[in-house]
Formats: structure tokens, sequence, C-alpha cells
């Protein structure tokens, strides 16, 4: 039988079946007004039958609930992960390995079995942007976290009141760095910013591991952030949840809620 794996993050929720060892279509949608049905509707209607439910959640205890509920009853057992010190061949730098958020502890285990034997910076442009430094041995070096542009451009235009009046309406003027309105002034510059992080990053890392790294995309903004990098990258937008599968397959499960 298949497992059901569940990447939910602060805004959206992806899922995936894993049938045989092969990871089937990711689908997704934005979660903020599911109730526990429809979480059993979209995740659990389906007629083929499920083993088990793994889940990597940031969304928070209440969000977990529901799904946790709408497992049960299904009749599925659910399994939510937790970040240990080390498995599938990722060891945790922090040095409380807990406060690792669980979908960065995920996505670096996907970005080290993807690309074997290669140092990566896995970014994660969600809600808050993520950059976590895998060596090729899997180490863990240590990450940084800041708003993703999305965020950047909300904290914008609802903590300030020049800024808000004048990004309302207009033309958008969004060319290069240096836009013709305020609007696209914030837009731009946030893109920018988390772009500039990434490539600073990305030099950190050369410096303290002798080599480049490649850049590992992931998220719902990652296209509009890649396309001003200068770092080489990749993108892999089901990447947690490719974590997720080579963890459905580690010799420890998550631990039960």
């Amino acid at each position: 039988m298949a497992v059901l794996l569940v990447d939910i993050g602060n805004t959206r929720i992806k899922w995936a079946r894993l049938d045989g060892g092969r990871l089937g279509s990711a689908r997704a949608a934005i979660h903020s007004i599911w109730r526990s049905g429809d979480y059993a509707r979209r995740l659990f209607g389906a007629p083929r039958p499920l083993e088990r439910l793994l889940v990597a959640s940031v969304a928070g205890s209440r969000v977990d609930r529901m799904l946790a509920a709408a497992a049960r009853a299904a009749g599925v057992p659910a399994r939510f992960v937790t970040v240990p010190r080390r498995a599938a061949g990722v060891t945790v730098g922090y040095l409380e390995p807990w406060r690792l958020g669980v979908d960065r502890f995920v996505a670096a285990v996907g970005a080290h079995h993807l690309f074997k034997g290669v140092a990566t910076c896995v970014v994660g442009v969600g809600t808050a942007m993520t950059i976590d430094l895998i060596t090729a041995a899997g180490r863990h070096r240590g990450g940084v976290i800041i708003p993703a542009p999305g965020l950047m451009v909300d904290t914008l235009l609802s903590s300030t009141h020049g800024i808000r009046r004048r990004a309302r309406g207009g033309a958008s003027g969004a060319v290069g760095l240096f836009a013709r309105s305020t609007r696209a002034a914030i837009v731009q510059g946030s893109r920018y910013a988390a772009a500039a992080t990434i490539d600073r990053a990305v030099e950190e890392a050369s410096a303290l591991l002798g080599r480049r790294p490649l850049v590992v995309l992931t998220g719902g903004e990652a296209p509009a952030v890649r396309t001003l990098l200068r770092s080489h990258c990749v993108g892999v937008p089901d990447l947690v949840l490719r974590g997720l599968a080579v963890l459905s397959q580690a010799p420890q499960p998550p631990r039960r809620r």
C-alpha cells in the first residue's frame, strides 16, 4: 500500500502518494480556511488504500490536530516528523536540533539524496526565506532566516503610511532594480534583497568549504527570486516531499503523535 506524504507550511499544503518507492504527482492548495472535513475530503477521499501518513508541518498545533483527526477518521496511522540529531545521512548542526524547522530538515534530506556528493545551499522561499548549508557528507553547517519577498512587501505596506498610500494603483514600472513606481520599488527591492542574501550565503559557504555549493531552490516564491540569482541554482518545487520519501524508508520512524 502507499504512503501519503504531506508538507504543511505557514500558507500552503502539498501532498503526494509514495507507491512502490515511486513519488506521485504533487498537489497543492492554500490551507488557511480548511477544517478537518477538508483534510478528510482532499487527502483521504481517494478509494485507493493508504498504509500510513507522514507529515512535515510548521503550521502549528491547531492545523496538526485537524489533520490528525482526519487521518484517524480515515483509519490511517499518522506520523509527524520531528528533527533528530541525525537521520537519513544528514547531521543537524544546530546546538539544539529541535529548534531547526522540520521543513528545513526534511528539505536538507531531500537535497542531500538528490545531489549526492555535492555541497548544497538549500533555500526555501515561502512566508519566510531560509538558507541551510549542507556539506557533501551531509553535515548541516547552520542556516539563515529572513522574511521572504512577499512578507517584506506586506510588512512595508502594513507598517508605513506614505509608502502604503503611494503604492496603491498606478503603473507597475518594474524594469530591473530601479523601479519607476512605489509598488514596483517595493516588490523589486524585496526580490533583489532575497537574491543578494542567497548570493552572499554562497560566497560565505565557498570560503567555509573551499568549494562553491549548489543552490537548491524550493517554495512558492522561489521562481521570482531565481531569475535574479548570480549563483548556479536548480529548482526543486517538491523538495520537502522528496525528503519525506527518503525518511519514509529510514530505519527509525518519526515520533507518533
